[in-house]
């Protein structure tokens, strides 16, 4: 009788706390609990995205620089027939 009691005041403790927050997430780290709308966490998700993106971006840029600085760079295109089709790879060469 008495684990039910107990067990009946966790779960309503539990339910009543995920009522009023907007996201109860259980994990390795423990419970967290996010305050935040659904939008506000979607936005969030959206600029580190971005951030991601620029970043990747960023490097890339660098990367393709330094690759090419003192170079003379072409783009080569190679078409193949395939039984399904033509096929076009480009590729940019760098002597």
């Amino acid at each position: 009788m008495k684990l039910l009691l107990s067990t009946l005041a966790v779960g309503l403790m539990l339910g009543t706390a995920s009522a009023s927050a907007q996201s109860v997430n259980i994990g390795p780290g423990g419970v967290t609990v996010d305050p935040r709308s659904p939008r506000e966490r979607a936005i969030d998700r959206d600029i580190r995205r971005e951030e991601r993106w620029r970043e990747r971006d960023r490097y890339e840029r660098r990367r393709d620089w330094r690759a090419e600085r003192g170079r003379d760079c072409r783009t080569v295109t190679e078409t193949r027939e395939t039984p399904r089709g033509e096929v076009r790879r480009t590729t940019r060469v760098c002597d």
